[in-house]
């Protein structure tokens, strides 16, 4: 007990001071305590409103939700308040209580954010804005507003809020939306993924979002308009040796591309592999880098595995059959506004000209496709994330099941020539 306390009470000191100072403590200290679940909620008790506190009966499997944050999973455990903490959490910036104007990266394992970001159908550019990122902005509905908690219960957290937004080409959306946090137990995650989780001593912790978008206006929303989709980026914590994992179909003939790679300039060829229906991507924390899967190639699943913590993530979104209109994020007037992705990932590093970045940390994205919508009718998309830590052998089993490929492949994609 004595420990713990004393964990908490370095991490508030090392939270607390400004990043210079943070700069001069122990590495080994640091990292210790921020990977720590207990010190996440202490810290975000002491900055934010109304936090809420999802757990099990066992009090293993635990999940952090800010309703000031758009109803936002900030982290999770598998192990207790003394266990990791896997969701990536920007405490300098949530201490120092700023707003910045255009994005608020205040971390979390699953935000709620909207596409497209950019095009003639952008909701994070306006007309006549150039595609540059002096005039990308965030809508303040996916950024700095707080989300209605209508109900909770110890699994379970239902939120709801009313906005307007604009897009590039003049349309104005009303929007109503729904959102439910739920914690899932080990049947419902053996359901989820169609596998039987193994008997040995095993953690883990997983939990949906359950997202639903309705037309709130008068007027039908219209392809010849802009649509609107539902978008989860989930952050996590980055390591040395964290690969994603993508599965794609590869059964698709050749005139589909595999993947975009061009969202932030081709990716090298030693951070991105594909190979035998899998895409690879390095998520070290390390290079600024952004890969997307359309819903003709992608999957209902994609991972990652951090071999440095021994932990596998899964996550698991729905994809619609047969649904190809998907709207386009690319910073640039598109020919085809309607032929973006279904999955993305990405990787953060020093942004262009510095050595700023934003994390480190890496991001599991999905969406949902665009659909014209009447007056009153809704788009749902659900977005589940599952954290496994065990042995080797346990979560090479579950890699093999669920993602089709073994760990010791993951392992070794980067560290061959």
């Amino acid at each position: 007990m004595k420990v713990q306390v004393l964990l908490i009470l370095l991490g508030c000191s090392i939270a607390y001071q400004p990043v210079q100072d943070r700069d001069s403590a122990d590495p080994d200290d640091i990292k210790e305590i921020v990977n720590n679940f207990g010190y996440d909620i202490e810290f975000l008790q002491n900055h934010l409103d109304d936090l809420i506190i999802l757990s099990n009966k066992q009090g293993s499997a635990q999940v952090i939700v800010a309703p000031q944050y758009q109803g936002r999973v900030m982290s999770s455990t598998s192990e207790g308040k003394d266990g990791p903490s896997y969701g990536w959490i920007n405490y300098d910036l949530i201490s120092s209580g700023e707003s910045r104007p255009q994005f608020n990266p205040y971390g979390g394992e699953d935000r709620f954010w909207m596409g497209p970001e950019g095009g003639q159908y952008a909701i994070f550019f306006q007309e006549g804005d150039e595609f540059a990122f002096e005039d990308w902005q965030t809508p303040s509905a996916l950024d700095t507003e707080a989300f209605e908690v209508v109900e909770k219960s110890q699994t379970q957290v239902v939120f709801t809020h009313d906005f307007d937004v604009k897009n590039y080409s003049g349309a104005t959306f009303k929007v109503k939306v729904d959102r439910t946090i739920r914690l899932l137990g080990r049947e419902e995650i053996e359901s989820e993924l169609n596998v039987r989780l193994p008997a040995q001593a095993m953690n883990y912790v997983a939990f949906a979002s359950e997202n639903r978008i309705t037309n709130a206006g008068e007027a039908a929303w219209t392809k010849e308009g802009g649509l609107l989709s539902i978008w989860i980026l989930g952050m996590f914590k980055h390591s040395p040796r964290t690969t994603i994992v993508i599965p794609y179909d590869k059964t698709i003939g050749d005139d589909v591309p595999v993947l975009n790679d061009s969202y932030f300039g081709k990716v090298p060829e030693e951070r991105l592999k594909v190979e035998n229906g899998f895409i690879f991507f390095k998520g070290d924390g390390a290079y600024r880098s952004k890969i997307g899967v359309s819903p003709e190639r992608a999957l209902p699943v994609l991972g990652s595995y951090d071999a440095e913590n021994e932990v596998l993530t899964i996550v698991k979104f729905t994809l619609p059959e047969n649904v190809s209109d998907y709207v386009n994020s690319m910073w640039e007037i598109q020919k085809l506004p309607y032929g973006g992705d279904a999955v993305n990932a990405y990787n953060d590093g020093p942004l262009e000209g510095g050595d700023d970045q934003l994390g480190p940390f890496y991001e599991l994205e999905s969406s949902s496709p665009a659909k014209a919508l009447a007056a009153g009718a809704s788009l749902q998309h659900t977005h589940t994330t599952i954290h496994f830590r065990g042995s080797y052998e346990t979560l090479d089993q579950l890699a093999r099941e669920i993602l089709g490929i073994g760990l010791d492949r993951i392992e070794q994609v980067f560290s061959q020539p």
